[in-house]
């Protein structure tokens, strides 16, 4: 006599599927939707501008360094020393895009450990 093959179970894909579309719904229901631009607004097309720091701003370049007002400081409390009671209210960093985001919450942390009240990083924001 021949031994009958146990018939193996199969997963459930009928449920996977269904709880991935109660997933969608939900995050579909529960998303907020950005209001669309009203249509007779023209956006200002800022493509020949040359895009530059405020002068008022701590400017990290990729590596690390840093410089406000166009000369190298080699800490992020020097830039509060170099602008003063204006810096210990907002202070203001123009991170470079390829610098490495501990490095950026470590300076956000020295400045507000230095006596910064506010950190702000200043970033491009574009609309195509």
């Amino acid at each position: 006599m021949r031994r009958r093959k146990q018939k193996t179970e199969r997963e459930p894909t009928i449920a996977l599927i269904n709880i991935v579309f109660l997933m969608l719904v939900f995050f579909l229901v529960a998303g907020t939707v950005a209001r669309p631009l009203d249509p007779a607004l023209n956006l200002v097309h800022t493509a020949d501008l040359e895009g530059a720091a405020p002068a008022d701003a701590l400017v990290i370049n990729a590596d690390g360094s840093m410089s406000v007002r166009g000369e190298a400081i080699d800490a992020p409390e020097a830039f509060l020393e170099a602008l003063g009671a204006e810096a210990m209210t907002l202070a203001r960093i123009v991170p470079d895009r390829d610098l490495p985001a501990a490095k950026l919450v470590e300076i956000g942390r020295a400045l507000r450990a230095a006596g910064a009240e506010k950190v702000m990083i200043v970033t491009e924001r574009g609309l195509e």
